[in-house]
Parts: C-alpha cells; structure tokens; sequence
C-alpha cells in the first residue's frame, strides 16, 4: 500500500530524515513512534508532497508519487489527519466535512455521524466552536470523507483528555475493522500496542527500532532508550 524507502529530507541546510524506511499494507494498523523532535511529522510531510525529499522513494500501491503535489497524493488513497488539526474555523461541522467529500466509499456524512454522534449533535456549529477533543473527531471525520485507502494521523491524541483520548483510540478500532490501512503518530505506547499491527521507532532521523506489539511491550530497552516512557 505505502512504500518508503530510503528517505532522506532537510529544512534548508538542517538535514532531518537520514534514510527512513518504512511500509504499511492494505488494512494493516502501523505506529510511527518516537521523542518529540525526532522526524516524525517530518516525515509525514515528505510522504504527502508537503516538503520535497532530497533523496529516498515512496511510493503509493506501487506507484512512485516521490514529492508529488499533495492533491496527487490524496488522489492516490492517503488521508491525513494533521497535527494541530487545521479544521476549518469559520466553516459549520458539516460544511468542514462536506468540503473534503470524494469519491464513492463507505465513508458519507451518515457513517462519519454514526462513528461520531457528538459531531452529529453539532453539526451546525462552527469549527471554533467546538473542544479540542471534537475539533479531533472532526479532522478523523473530514479525512475519513476523502475515503482513503489509508489514512495517516499525526499526534493522534495530542492534548487530549483521557477519556476522549480513549473514545479517539475506540474510533480508530472501528476504522480499521473496516478494512482501511492506518499510519498513526502517538506517544501512548500501551494504547497503540492494543491498536496497531506493528510499530516503528525513529531517533533523529534514522529508525532505530521496528516489530510487533508483542515485541514493544517485551523489551524494556525500547521504552527506556528512544520513548521516554
């Protein structure tokens, strides 16, 4: 589903990814962890266009898309759910949602207010109006409407209470039992041992460390050395 390899990106003359390697298949849940600073939004801007690698692939479904424009990368099945959520402010719930919709999928405004009831109740309401926690839902819903074949989430649960923490992991579930592809960025490694499939560990710009959710939480090392947890 997603290929990359060997990425390499810089912030002008400040080289930050130094040969990243990394892959989720089709209706696979995959975690990109690590301490703030370390590359991970980075690289989410490398995978969708929004920075220009300097060296590296990535290709979508065996299509090279290497620093493609972002729109050709949503076109090609990745939806992002961005850090800081970027919902827009002036914009109803419904209109957020509405503005993103593409394509004929199983994901519509009828399964986005089944998968959040909250943002239902508020659909008339403006993006600036609503908590953090449903601004949260709201991004997960606005990519969901794009109808990715795999969605990427950076800082899932940033900020997040616990139990809205806990009711974002719970959708995220639902989503992947649905069969779609998921690439998630969160510090809560219990949570996304129960979540995802495998994980990833990156520790400035190199990944340093990659398994199964068994493997994560057997080895002390990778807590203790690269999560600060």
């Amino acid at each position: 589903m997603l290929e990359v390899t060997g990425l390499e990106a810089a912030y002008g003359e400040s080289r930050v990814l130094f040969g990243i390697d990394l892959h989720v298949a089709a209706g696979e849940v995959v975690t990109l962890m690590g301490r703030n600073g370390m590359g991970k939004t980075t690289t989410v801007h490398s995978i969708f266009g929004l920075l220009r690698p300097r060296a590296g692939r990535v290709a979508i479904n065996g299509v090279d898309l290497t620093g493609a424009s972002p729109h050709r990368i949503a076109r090609a099945g990745l939806g992002l759910v961005p850090e800081g959520r970027q919902i827009f402010p002036t914009l109803s719930v419904e209109e957020n949602l509405i503005a993103t919709a593409r394509g004929n999928g199983p994901w519509d405004l009828a399964a986005i207010w089944a998968l959040f009831p909250r943002l239902r109740d508020r659909r008339r309401n403006m993006g600036d109006q609503l908590s953090g926690g449903e601004q949260q839902m709201l991004a997960i819903g606005r990519a969901l409407m794009t109808n990715p074949s795999l969605m990427v989430l950076d800082e899932a649960t940033e900020g997040l209470a616990p139990l809205i923490r806990a009711e974002i992991w719970a959708c995220l579930g639902r989503i992947r039992d649905q069969g779609a592809a998921i690439l998630v960025i969160d510090k809560n490694v219990d949570a996304m041992a129960r979540l995802a499939d495998r994980h990833v560990v990156i520790e400035k710009g190199r990944v340093v460390w990659s398994g199964t959710s068994a493997d994560l939480l057997g080895d002390a090392r990778v807590k203790e050395n690269w999560l600060q947890v």
